[in-house]
């Protein structure tokens, strides 16, 4: 099996794609479909939430700073 890694000794990095619900070992789709890329497995299963979380976020700030 041929590694994403570009060295090694690198991180494995994940990704989320979101076109399809599934994590990825390695930038394997486009772009656009996916997100990331996060540290871990268990991160990137994650990523609808963390997006989610930021948005909230970012909204919060951009409201407080038209206060």
């Amino acid at each position: 099996m041929r590694s994403n890694r570009p060295y090694a000794g690198a991180m494995t990095e994940w990704w989320y794609n979101h076109k399809t619900g599934e994590v990825e070992e390695g930038a394997q789709s486009l772009g656009s479909d996916r997100d990331g890329p996060f540290a871990s497995r268990e991160e990137a299963a994650r990523a609808p939430q963390i997006a989610e979380e930021r948005a909230r976020k970012w909204s919060a700030e951009e409201a407080a700073e038209g206060d």
